[in-house]
């Protein structure tokens, strides 16, 4: 997923400052209310430690009931702008995770789902959410749906089934 609309600029100047603004922090909220009757809820999610993406990720977790369940949220650098996320997705599903939300940046983000499905994927507007499988075994992951914010239409990819 890609963090919700951000104001324009922090009071400390720093880009990382930057957090999201209130329209940004009520598409998300739409965005994971549609996640959850989709039944798509994530089970954990990492996030980049910059402000935008990491209320984001706060938003996901409430609105989805994620500690409820278990889940877990935890920042990690790796989807930091210039990190290494296929690392990290490649390790999470040599460990069987299922439905582990990243939430990060562009171009980082149309990058790691290129490369994850191994054909070019166009930018990922502010939170939009790709849905892919990867398998534990390695080798191409397949898609499984996308989330479109602005129209909270989940469009399922052949053969794909929610949940």
């Amino acid at each position: 997923m890609r963090h919700g609309p951000a104001e324009d600029a922090a009071e400390s100047g720093a880009d990382g400052d930057r957090a999201l603004s209130a329209s940004g922090r009520e598409r998300v909220k739409t965005v994971a209310k549609t996640l959850l009757d989709a039944r798509e809820a994530p089970q954990s999610i990492f996030t980049s430690p910059l402000v935008r993406a990491a209320q984001t990720a706060e938003i996901v977790a409430i609105i989805t009931n994620l500690g409820d369940r278990a889940g877990t949220v935890a920042v990690r650098r790796e989807v930091a702008p210039g990190g290494s996320a296929v690392g990290l997705v490649r390790s999470l599903a040599r460990e069987r995770k299922r439905r582990v939300m990243l939430v990060g940046h562009e171009p980082d983000l149309s990058a790691l789902v290129s490369a994850l499905l191994s054909e070019a994927m166009g930018p990922i507007e502010k939170a939009m959410v790709i849905g892919v499988h990867v398998p534990s075994e390695g080798g191409a992951g397949s898609l499984r749906f996308v989330l479109e914010p602005k129209t909270l239409r989940v469009m399922w990819a052949p053969g794909a089934a929610p949940g």
